[in-house]
């Protein structure tokens, strides 16, 4: 996802840092928060909660960054903001939080040790940016007095290339070379301590084998989710072949799409609950469309939050937004899901997680 999810969604505790420590670039945070070390850990796992009914994920992250004024005309996007600006991060990641999302997904979708490394950070600092990326969220994760989930975001391959080609797939790579650049970033987050991890946007089968092995090797709970059109992945394959590599693992409590068009979440719901029988993830775009090459969006909004009670009847269990959809939107589906309202705890906001103007 591009500036899709959030094109760079990670959220990690500071290397560096003891368990009630406090990473540098926040503000705002009164002194009995860095004395409760898991603040914000929910009282159950991710997996339970699923089976127990409907959970409601964030929205888009780069847009919610744009409306609080962050420039991410940059390869990195929201990643870069794990250095320059991790109070602008929470402060997004608390607005879904007030807005009633129930999971937060991190600022490393578009995070990498490549692309970092092309920007003068050294590994230790960049395996402290994954850390922290996971930390950032789990903190506004606190800010509630209910169970929030933090999912470390794993975008794919092609986010990291920043030309698209995540909505493409089939990037000429074989499926070890891309268990190989994985691998690096799946530790750092997993060593972070999130609840999930979320592979998602994922656009082809190849990169699904590779993601699903090297998250297999941490031991943490995933959900699968692709990027698909019209039936069919971002690389063309069938969805029952792409769900199908799900089947079989207990470790993936969830699979389903993201970052697509809402017109083509309906089938692709029916189709990963019939194949796989798992709780199934939805949260496409606002249906506006990426322009890579301008890097910027094209066409209106068609983003329903109505379309919510098809999915669930469906056997969605985890839903929400992505790209363009905002805290309003996902309050709308908070109220349209019932989820819990956001009881703030008294002196644990950041002040600048108001809501932007808007959807970003």
């Amino acid at each position: 996802m591009q500036p899709a999810r959030d094109s760079a969604r990670d959220s990690g505790r500071d290397s560096g840092r003891d368990s009630g420590g406090d990473s540098g670039g926040d503000s705002g945070r009164d002194s009995s928060r860095s004395a409760r070390p898991f603040a914000g850990t929910p009282s159950r796992p991710l997996a339970a909660a699923l089976a127990a009914g409907t959970v409601l994920l964030d929205g888009g992250l780069a847009g919610q960054l744009e409306a609080q004024g962050c420039d991410l005309s940059d390869e990195l996007w929201s990643a870069r903001l794990l250095a320059d600006g991790p109070e602008q991060i929470e402060a997004a990641h608390t607005a879904y939080v007030r807005a009633g999302a129930q999971v937060l997904i991190t600022a490393s979708y578009q995070a990498s040790f490549e692309g970092f490394g092309r920007r003068g950070i050294g590994r230790a600092e960049a395996a402290a940016l994954f850390a922290r990326s996971v930390e950032l969220a789990r903190r506004a994760a606190g800010s509630v007095e209910r169970d929030v989930w933090v999912a470390a975001s794993v975008g794919p391959y092609g986010a990291v290339t920043a030309d698209g080609a995540e909505y493409r797939g089939r990037y000429g790579l074989p499926v070890r070379e891309l268990e190989r650049f994985h691998r690096p970033r799946i530790e750092a987050l997993a060593a972070a301590g999130p609840d999930a991890l979320a592979l998602e946007t994922v656009p082809d089968c190849d990169e699904a084998e590779a993601l699903l092995r090297v998250a297999g090797e941490c031991g943490l709970p995933v959900w699968l989710s692709y990027t698909v059109a019209d039936g069919v992945t971002r690389a063309g394959q069938p969805l029952e072949e792409a769900f199908r590599l799900a089947t079989g693992r207990d470790q993936v409590v969830a699979v389903g799409v993201n970052c697509c068009d809402p017109a083509y979440a309906d089938r692709a719901v029916r189709a990963a609950a019939e194949v796989t029988g798992k709780p199934v993830v939805v949260y496409p775009n606002s249906g506006e469309r990426w322009d890579a090459g301008r890097r910027g969006w094209t066409g209106g909004a068609t983003f329903d939050p109505g379309r919510v009670r098809a999915w669930r009847a469906a056997g969605a269990r985890l839903v929400g937004g992505c790209c363009r959809v905002g805290p309003d939107t996902i309050a709308e589906l908070a109220a349209l899901l019932g989820a819990p309202a956001a009881n703030h705890t008294e002196g644990n906001h950041t002040e600048g997680g108001r809501e932007g103007p808007g959807t970003g």
